[in-house]
C-alpha cells in the first residue's frame, strides 16, 4: 500500500511552501522510480517530477522547475516533494506513484503510464 501524507494541511498562501511525503509501506523504495503527479478536475493529469531508481536523476515539469524538489530517503522508504514559491496554478490533487521500470519522460513531459502503484491523492490549494 502506497500512502501519501501531507503534514500541515493542504492550504498554502501564494509564495508559501509545503512538503508532501510519500510513505511506501510494503515496498522497498530504492527499487522504484518515484513520480509525483497532479490533476485539476476536468483536466489531464500532469507529471510534476520523477526520480529514477538507479541514478537518482530527477526530472521536472517546466511549470515547477526551480520551485519544486523531489527527493527520496530509501532508509525510511519515504519520498518527498518540497514545493516552494507556490502559485494559484499549483492548486491540484497531488499523487505519488512508484514505477518498476523507471521514469517515463517524453520530451518535456513526465508521463504517468510507466507507473505501477499509486497513492491516494491529496489536495493542495493555493488561493488567488
Amino acid at each position: 500500500q502506497v500512502q501519501i501524507v501531507a503534514p500541515g494541511g493542504g492550504l498554502v498562501q501564494p509564495g508559501g511552501s509545503l512538503r508532501l511525503s510519500c510513505a511506501a509501506s510494503g515496498f522497498t523504495l530504492d527499487s522504484y522510480a518515484i513520480g509525483w503527479f497532479r490533476q485539476v478536475p476536468g483536466k489531464e493529469r500532469e507529471g510534476v517530477s520523477c526520480i529514477s531508481s538507479n541514478t537518482n536523476t530527477t526530472y521536472y515539469a517546466d511549470s515547477v522547475e526551480g520551485r519544486f524538489t523531489g527527493s527520496r530517503d530509501n532508509g525510511k522508504d519515504t519520498a518527498y516533494l518540497q514545493m516552494n514559491s507556490l502559485k494559484p496554478e499549483d492548486t491540484a490533487v497531488y499523487y505519488c506513484a512508484l514505477g518498476v521500470y523507471g521514469c517515463t519522460v517524453v520530451g518535456p513531459r513526465v508521463e504517468d503510464y510507466g507507473m505501477n502503484y499509486w497513492s491516494k491523492g491529496t489536495l493542495v490549494t493555493v488561493p488567488s
